[in-house]
């Protein structure tokens, strides 16, 4: 039997947070976010919601590196995506990064960056990979899933703001068109590959108050 792999400490997850925040620099530095994708394991889980009935879920670091930080993530040069304010817990092994999304286009009208309004922030889960003698990633610390949420509404008026003023660069316009069911990793709600809660919370590992009573007509 394969004896369980001791739980990342605190200090492990700070340290593992900061080279996310530096890999997240130089994909911003060049446009292109797949460097990240070294940071997920292997069966890692990586979703968010468009609308009730399309949400975004890549499975596994492969579609992860191609989908969720290769297709959704074209074309958004000169984007960045600060982290404004992080939460670790070390006894769940989560943490909580809640970042501005702003365009790097300035809105001649204030003088400021075209920003996303409302909260935006990705929910990790860490975890020490178990995955034998040999195994490049095995020991090492990855991200098993993540979440992201973000202000929809106020993402599709800032992008209409930047094409009304006439600084949307024709690689920004492109990615608009990355939308529907058609495009790679875009469900409908029922046939998710994974859910839409992180899968142990789905599970109800982390249940600290009893459900209501179900409300039945």
């Amino acid at each position: 039997m394969t004896e369980p792999t001791a739980p990342p400490s605190r200090v492990e997850i700070e340290e593992f947070w900061d080279t996310w925040l530096e890999v997240n620099r130089e994909g911003e530095r060049t446009g292109d976010w797949r460097v990240m994708a070294d940071w997920y394991a292997e069966d890692a889980t990586y979703g968010w919601m468009y609308s009730p009935d399309e949400h975004f879920m890549a499975v596994g670091r492969d579609q992860i590196r191609d989908w969720a930080i290769g297709i959704e993530m074209d074309g958004l040069d000169g984007w960045h995506y600060d982290y404004v304010c992080t939460m670790i817990d070390e006894q769940k092994s989560m943490v909580l990064g809640f970042w501005k999304q702003r365009s790097g286009i300035i809105d001649d009208a204030t003088g400021r960056e075209y920003e996303i309004l409302g909260l935006g922030g990705s929910w990790f889960g860490v975890e020490r990979q178990q995955r034998g003698a040999g195994h490049p990633d095995n020991g090492k610390l990855k991200f098993a899933w993540q979440r992201d949420w973000f202000d929809m509404p106020s993402t599709a008026s800032t992008f209409l703001d930047i094409i009304k003023a006439g600084k949307a660069p024709d690689t920004l316009l492109k990615r608009m068109s990355v939308a529907g069911h058609g495009v790679p990793g875009h469900y409908h709600y029922k046939d998710l590959p994974s859910t839409v809660w992180p899968p142990p919370v789905e599970r109800g590992d982390y249940v600290t108050q009893d459900p209501a009573p179900e409300v039945i007509a």
